[in-house]
């Protein structure tokens, strides 16, 4: 739900408006694109450059922007979309996951979004909110703008963003095919998915903010308020609309897998000495993978960008999340 920076630590955002894209119908798939893609708009247009830039974009009564990472690859590529926590700027979010950035090296687009509005950076997951509306226009845009594989389109996010990601996952199951929740995995009651949706999950078991045993930690009470007003008073996040659920994560991963059709009872391996894999037995087309990392706080594990350790707690030296995650979007596909 919330990110891994201290209040005083967040960055100015830059937004502006633009014209909200419609997408149209497929195009034929680029000259030596994989056959098996399914070429968005964008694959119609001049190429877009690679690297690193930042798009406006207006859409569902918001307005914002995205940071958008290119490769140099011919496109249909995958997109990616990469959702900050809250109190975090898409820049923070860019740069602590580097999913944009290992993005570019593996031959996939990423976009990381960002609202302009009053208060903290911050995301609306509930359903019917006008935020998840804005982030379905914001892939709409990506895929106009870009070459993208649609049946390759994929979100993953941490905390608020993790909440978020699974939001969209359970909004959005006909277009995303696979998710990646970081510090944050949630099982909403409202979520009613068209079809099974692969998630892959993280959660350090001594996580401060969002609690490995449900609802919010004991450093939640230390972020400032959701409404904008900046008061560091102590708030009951568990409760609230935008607080974590109280079931445990390991019990939001197991509900994941009884909606995507899974067998009870998840393989354990230890796949190092502060990290636990879970992987549940599933249809191919909906895998669920929670990795618990012992002791591990409110992080992006193996994030290159250093945070206070006494207010998010410990990272782990034992794993990267960011290729662990593009490797399990690579083998999830939409199904044919």
């Amino acid at each position: 739900m919330f990110e891994n920076v201290i209040p005083g630590r967040v960055l100015g955002a830059v937004a502006a408006t633009a014209a909200l894209l419609a997408a149209p119908a497929a195009v034929p798939a680029a000259a030596g694109a994989d056959p098996g893609a399914a070429p968005s708009a964008g694959c119609a247009a001049p190429p877009a450059a690679a690297g690193h830039t930042t798009q406006t974009y207006a859409g569902a009564g918001r307005s914002g922007f995205y940071l958008r990472d290119v490769p140099a690859a011919p496109g249909p590529y995958p997109l990616v979309v990469d959702l900050h926590g809250y109190l975090e700027p898409a820049e923070i979010q860019t740069r602590s996951s580097g999913v944009g950035e290992y993005g570019v090296q593996q031959g996939y687009a990423t976009v990381t979004p960002q609202i302009d509005e009053p208060g903290p950076p911050r995301w609306n997951f509930q359903p019917g909110g006008a935020d998840i509306d804005w982030l379905t226009g914001v892939i709409d845009d990506a895929q106009a703008a870009l070459c993208v594989d649609t049946d390759r389109v994929y979100v993953t996010g941490l905390s608020m963003g993790a909440f978020t990601t699974s939001a969209l996952a359970c909004r959005l199951s006909d277009r995303i095919a696979a998710v990646a929740p970081v510090a944050g995995l949630q099982d909403f009651a409202w979520c009613d998915t068209a079809r099974p949706v692969p998630v892959i999950a993280f959660h350090g078991t001594d996580d401060p903010i969002v609690a490995y045993g449900g609802g919010a930690g004991p450093n939640a009470r230390l972020l400032p308020r959701t409404d904008g007003t900046g008061s560091a008073n102590p708030q009951d996040l568990d409760r609230g609309p935008n607080g974590p659920a109280p079931q445990s994560i390991p019990d939001n991963a197991a509900a994941w897998a009884a909606r995507n059709g899974c067998a009870a009872g998840p393989a354990v391996e230890q796949v190092a000495p502060d990290v636990v894999r879970y992987r549940y037995s599933c249809p191919a087309d909906g895998a669920v993978e929670f990795w618990s990392i012992t002791g591990g706080g409110h992080v992006w594990p193996g994030s290159k960008v250093p945070f206070p350790e006494p207010f998010v707690g410990r990272d782990t030296p034992s794993i990267a999340a960011t290729p662990i995650i593009w490797e399990f979007f690579r083998a999830h596909p939409l199904p044919a």
